[in-house]
């Protein structure tokens, strides 16, 4: 009887131990908040091998192992279709360029009235417009596209949206030119099999398909003059001038081209909380990102509020006002 006393006791005594332990560890992932609300945090981002897929998947297992959700990248068509996503509620945060973004919050292009669940959470890196032919197609500026045989990008990507927008800066429509609709590889490998004359890629630097295609392919970049960006620029703010740096693609000289800053958005009715969690956790992460592809070099908290062209997320908010009174 008394031998089971004392197992009836040492058993309850090792029970309490473990309810107070689980107490205890429950108590301590709570005060270290690493949860969210939401179960799911999908970031749409764009073509498999362009810079918003690699950024976004590098994102997706960083806020996996640091929140345990169900977080990861969707490769999609790029801006337009990934800020009607989070629209949509289909996808908590996405990577899109700041044309998009401007037109979406608006109502305006591609978007038939505002789209009211898409909020900013920083501005990103700088969009190189970066146009690609061969030596001996004799393209040597935006002009000469005149009448060749020209990819822009996947259809209503941002792509083809500021590719058409730049080439209207130039007198030039889709009626002067021989247009095909067609992603970053699709692009590369019609360039390469003499299928088209030029390609229009806009992403960060380097973009991962101009890489391959340096390899063995006479590569020349099309040169967008600023005096021309200047001026498309008094109508559409969002595009800006700069140069594509010597060296990039084997280049031996900067090449003067077009800017888009890009954006981080994510859906309005995600909580305060989570939206906070995770704009921490993004600026926190900024060396495992730009680790993954150079571009996420140009991203910032200094400059993360500069340029913004929808309303900013309560909880992002909250994090720049934290970081501030620092």
């Amino acid at each position: 009887m008394k031998k089971f006393s004392l197992k009836k006791l040492l058993m309850v005594t090792a029970f309490s131990t473990l309810l107070v332990a689980c107490g205890d560890d429950k108590e301590s992932v709570a005060d270290k908040g690493d949860s969210l609300d939401t179960r799911f945090v999908t970031i749409a981002t764009g073509g498999s091998s362009g810079p918003y897929n690699i950024i976004g998947t590098t994102l997706g297992q960083i806020y996996s192992k640091t929140y345990g959700v169900n977080s990861k990248s969707q490769s999609t068509g790029a801006s337009i279709q990934n800020v009607n996503l989070v629209n949509q509620g289909k996808a908590e945060l996405a990577l899109t360029m700041s044309d998009v973004l401007s037109q979406a919050v608006a109502g305006e292009g591609s978007f038939k009235e505002p789209l009211e669940n898409v909020v900013q959470v920083a501005a990103l890196y700088p969009n190189y417009v970066q146009i690609v032919t061969s030596k001996k197609s004799g393209i040597k500026t935006m002009d000469d596209l005149k009448g060749r045989r020209v990819a822009v990008g996947d259809l209503n990507s941002g792509t083809e949206m500021n590719a058409r927008a730049l080439l209207k800066g130039h007198g030039i429509t889709y009626d002067d030119l021989q247009v095909d609709y067609l992603g970053f590889a699709e692009a590369v490998d019609a360039l390469r099999g003499g299928k088209i004359d030029a390609a229009v890629l806009t992403s960060g630097l380097p973009n991962a398909s101009i890489m391959e295609l340096e390899q063995g392919f006479d590569l020349q970049l099309v040169e967008i003059r600023k005096p021309m960006v200047d001026e498309i620029a008094k109508d559409q703010s969002y595009f800006l001038s700069a140069e594509i740096p010597a060296g990039t693609y084997g280049n031996a000289e900067p090449i003067p081209t077009a800017i888009i800053v890009n954006a981080l958005v994510a859906r309005k009715d995600l909580s305060e909380d989570d939206v906070y969690k995770l704009t921490k956790t993004f600026f926190e992460s900024l060396n495992d990102l730009a680790n993954s592809h150079q571009a996420a070099k140009g991203i910032s908290l200094e400059h993360a509020q500069e340029g913004l062209v929808a309303p900013l997320h309560p909880g992002a908010k909250k994090y720049y006002d934290e970081q501030a009174a620092k």
